[in-house]
């Protein structure tokens, strides 16, 4: 089965596309990519907040409440917005001053992180992350006929959470009518095409404590998101450790006794925002929000939890040489 495969750095991550044969009347596949290449680089250089030259960090320095505002940005920001309806404020996108705080202040792609044992071995004791009571993303709103982002000054926003899983989607859409295809934006998997249906993408689902393969995903179409501890780990400047899943009801980071979470949805949005809300909550309610689609947990001592759907289904035999790996972020 023939497809076009590229990879490339954007967005702090590691970006793989796969895409497979083209429609009648489609580019061939090689141009669909380096489309989506370019627009991948440009999402990134306009919603980075570590480019100061970005459209998102000047959204965060207009002093006005009123804000104009490319249909790009109040795409990223309504994106934003809905992570947190749907995960009840958890995912916030509006913790912007806590994560620098915590020492996130710039981009820690290509930095080595400090060993997740380590951290885990100092962490304080562990308990659910709740949403921030001011719920301040509320403050937020998109005025699309005015080409407008309304929020009261000086709040920021920060589109990290979500921006993955939104690229994966939007560079999806761009790829209808190819026979299958895969955007895997640093762990944010989006998969379509009707021949993916046939044959569907095994994907790797990454242990974050030994780096080694915990389970593989068939998956046909929709969206698959890891979310983990393990890559972004730092030390404070008084010796404490940090990570960037913080608990919003404290700004700190969330110690939940979990430190992986994989989750299988319609979009790889969704699934993004459903693996952070799963490993913010913390095993129990973890189970509850992969109950209905399936998912992998796992706990801070190694243990992997399959959950709903991925629970009941067999495991399947991992192939030596092929499927798509999923990274945890």
């Amino acid at each position: 089965m023939s497809e076009h495969d590229i990879t490339f750095d954007a967005m702090g991550s590691h970006v793989r596309l796969l895409i497979g044969e083209p429609g009648t009347g489609l580019a061939p596949a090689a141009e669909a990519a380096e489309r989506a290449r370019r627009f991948i680089h440009g999402f990134d250089a306009a919603l980075s907040r570590f480019k100061p030259e970005s459209e998102l960090c000047a959204l965060n320095r207009d002093r006005r409440e009123r804000v104009p505002a490319s249909p790009l940005l109040r795409q990223a920001v309504s994106a934003g917005l809905a992570a947190a309806e749907r995960s009840d404020g958890l995912v916030d996108p509006t913790l912007l001053g806590a994560i620098e705080d915590a020492g996130y202040t710039i981009s820690r792609a290509g930095m080595s992180g400090m060993p997740l044992t380590e951290a885990l071995a100092e962490a304080p004791p562990r308990h659910p992350a709740h949403p921030s009571p001011d719920q301040s993303w509320r403050r937020f709103e998109i005025d699309d006929a005015a080409g407008e982002i309304v929020r009261p000054a000086g709040l920021g926003f920060d589109t990290g959470g979500t921006g993955k899983g939104l690229a994966a989607d939007l560079v999806a859409a761009s790829l209808r009518g190819y026979s299958r295809f895969t955007v895997d934006c640093g762990g944010d998997i989006r998969i379509g095409g009707a021949d993916a249906l046939v044959h569907p993408y095994e994907v790797f689902v990454e242990h974050p404590l030994t780096g080694e393969r915990a389970y593989v995903v068939r998956l046909g179409s929709g969206g698959v998101a890891t979310s983990g501890l393990n890559v972004r780990i730092w030390r404070r400047a008084d010796g404490r450790y940090s990570h960037h899943l913080l608990d919003p009801a404290t700004g700190e980071p969330a110690w939940t006794g979990l430190v992986g979470a994989t989750a299988l949805a319609d979009t790889a949005l969704e699934a993004e925002t459903l693996s952070k809300a799963a490993l913010l909550s913390g095993p129990e309610r973890a189970r509850e929000l992969f109950a209905e689609r399936g998912g992998l947990i796992v706990h801070d001592g190694g243990r992997v939890e399959l959950v709903g759907p991925l629970a009941a289904a067999p495991r399947i035999r991992i192939p030596a040489d092929a499927g798509l790996a999923g990274v945890a972020r």
